[in-house]
C-alpha cells in the first residue's frame, strides 16, 4: 500500500450457485480464454484482492486466479445469500474502500473502477449511473460505512444487496453502463464476448 493514499481492496463475489448456467459454476466460465471470474478482476486497481466464495469453490478459484494472490473469505453461515458473502468480504478486508465486482461480470474493467474510486470519500459509494435502480456490484465502496450498513440489513432481516446500497450516501457516475453486466447463462456469455 502506498503512504499518502487510500488503500482499495478489490472484492469478487463468487460464491452463487449458478443454477441458471447449465455447465456448473459460471465463475470459471471461459470467456475468450479466460475464466470469467479472472477476467472480472484483472487489471482492475487494488492493494489486495478478497474473495467471497463457498468452501467448495475455494480450490477451482484458486486456480483460476493463479498469481494473483487472492485472499479467500468464507461465509461462516453458508447459504445466505450474497448481502452475508459481501459482509465477510469487508471483514477480511484490510484496505479502507473497495470496489467489488460479481465473478459473472467480465466486462467490468479498470478505468470504470477508477472512476468510481474518484467519487469516494465525498461518498459512502459510488456506482455506475445507469437506466434503472443502481447496481451494488461493479461499485466502489468506503468499507467501513458498507460494512456497517450490510450488518444493519442483515439485522433487520434482508438479504437484499439493494436494501444495504439504500443506507448509503451513493454518487451516481457517468461510465459505460456495459461494464456492469452480468451473465448467467452461456448466452449471455456469448453476448459479452461480441460486445468485447
Amino acid at each position: 500500500m502506498t503512504e499518502g493514499r487510500p488503500s482499495t481492496a478489490v472484492v469478487l463475489l463468487a460464491g452463487g450457485r449458478s443454477r441458471r448456467y447449465p455447465e456448473g459454476d459460471k465463475a470459471l466460465a471461459d470467456v475468450d480464454g479466460e475464466p470469467m471470474c479472472r477476467r472480472a478482476v484483472e487489471g482492475l486497481p487494488g492493494d489486495e484482492l478478497v474473495v467471497s466464495c463457498r468452501a467448495e469453490q475455494r480450490d477451482a478459484l484458486a486456480s483460476a486466479l493463479e498469481g494473483l494472490a487472492p485472499r479467500f473469505a468464507v461465509d461462516p453461515v453458508p447459504g445466505r445469500g450474497p448481502l452475508a458473502g459481501l459482509l465477510t468480504a469487508f471483514r477480511v478486508a484490510a484496505a479502507d474502500r473497495a470496489v467489488v465486482v460479481g465473478c459473472d461480470m467480465p466486462l467490468f474493467d479498470g478505468s470504470t473502477a477508477d472512476s468510481l474510486l474518484q467519487s469516494l470519500p465525498a461518498a459512502d459509494a459510488a456506482v455506475v449511473d445507469a437506466d434503472g435502480p443502481p447496481s451494488p456490484l461493479g461499485a466502489a465502496y468506503r468499507v467501513g460505512a458498507a460494512r456497517r450498513a450490510c450488518e444493519t440489513t442483515l439485522a433487520c432481516g434482508s438479504r437484499r444487496l439493494a436494501d444495504a446500497l439504500a443506507r448509503l450516501d451513493v454518487a451516481r457516475v457517468d461510465a459505460d453502463a456495459r461494464a456492469v453486466t452480468n451473465c448467467n447463462t452461456p448466452e449471455d456469455v456469448a453476448a459479452a464476448l461480441e460486445a468485447l
